[in-house]
């Protein structure tokens, strides 16, 4: 029993020593939250500007710079345009555009505003139409068949570019007001 006691009381001592001994718990450190970065979506490009950008209408975006629109198509708008590609140019008959550039402020410039609609009328209202009056002036017919959707004899090919100042719809054909 005595041996038992002698065991009890080293236990003891021992846990006492160890509880002296031993050094206080690390306090815990919680880290301050950081902010998780924020990355800005990068500022929408005007009409012209996306036109620029995008390679595809550099006949247009010559002949816009020439009839002087393009500080009107980088204005606060909105504006539709029905942008017809460089292919669509090649469609002219030869000398057309060099005819037209001659004398940019006149039957270019009309022809320019006729691919041009006040407001910002995105595919889904496009489809509901059968007409839109144009910068121009005159109308132009869009009709809906099988899902295509024309602008006279253009067919709209690209829907719903958005830009800073309105939307680009991508055409086909080059389109020319009535006589």
């Amino acid at each position: 029993m005595k041996k038992l006691l002698v065991i009890l009381a080293i236990l003891v001592i021992g846990i006492r020593i160890a509880g002296c001994t031993s050094q206080p718990p690390a306090p815990v450190v919680t880290p301050a939250p950081t902010a998780a970065p924020t990355t800005a979506a990068p500022p929408m490009k005007t009409i012209v500007e996306t036109a620029v950008a995008d390679g595809r209408f550099t006949t247009l975006v010559a002949a816009v710079q020439a009839a002087k629109l393009d500080g009107a198509l980088s204005g606060p708008g909105p504006f539709t345009v029905f942008a017809p590609t460089d292919d669509a140019f090649k469609k002219l008959p030869a000398g057309t555009v060099e005819s037209l550039l001659q004398e940019p402020e006149g039957q270019l410039k009309q022809i320019l505003l006729y691919h041009v609609v006040d407001g910002n009328v995105m595919a889904a209202d496009v489809v509901k139409l059968s007409s839109a009056k144009t910068l121009q002036g005159s109308n132009v017919n869009i009709t809906v068949a099988g899902g295509v959707v024309t602008i006279n004899d253009a067919t709209v090919i690209i829907t719903d570019i958005q830009t800073q100042n309105g939307v680009i719809h991508v055409i086909d054909t080059v389109l020319l007001p009535p006589a």
